[in-house]
């Protein structure tokens, strides 16, 4: 099954053959419906687990005080970067730099990033 406008395929399955072993049995109303939902399904998982792979958060709690730190990593074609953010107990922003796609985002790395003043790391 194709989503409008995709050149990938959302579902791949097997077509029951009919009777004559030649043509494939009709689908009724219920199976139609069932194999639109099941690809649905597998398109939805595709964009959550894309979304999980390219948005990381942590949350620290240092000395000047606590911090959420997300990373975003834009997938751009020419210039793939990351943007490394941290935000106050108030939700505001305190800093945002640009990083590298492949810079890694752990307890450690955001630690140092806070301790160095959000310096570009």
């Amino acid at each position: 099954m194709l989503l409008d406008g995709q050149s990938e395929p959302a579902l791949v399955g097997p077509w029951t053959m009919g009777r004559d072993k030649k043509n494939p049995k009709p689908l009724d109303t219920n199976a139609f419906n069932t194999l639109v939902k099941t690809a649905h399904e597998v398109v939805r998982r595709h964009e959550q687990h894309l979304q999980a792979t390219l948005h990381k958060a942590l949350d620290l709690s240092t000395a000047s005080g606590n911090y959420r730190v997300t990373l975003d990593i834009v997938a751009d074609e020419f210039d793939p970067h990351a943007l490394l953010s941290a935000l106050d107990e108030a939700g505001q922003r305190v800093a945002q730099v640009k990083v590298a796609a492949s810079f890694k985002l752990n307890t450690a790395s955001a630690q140092r990033w806070i301790e160095a003043d959000f310096a570009k790391p």
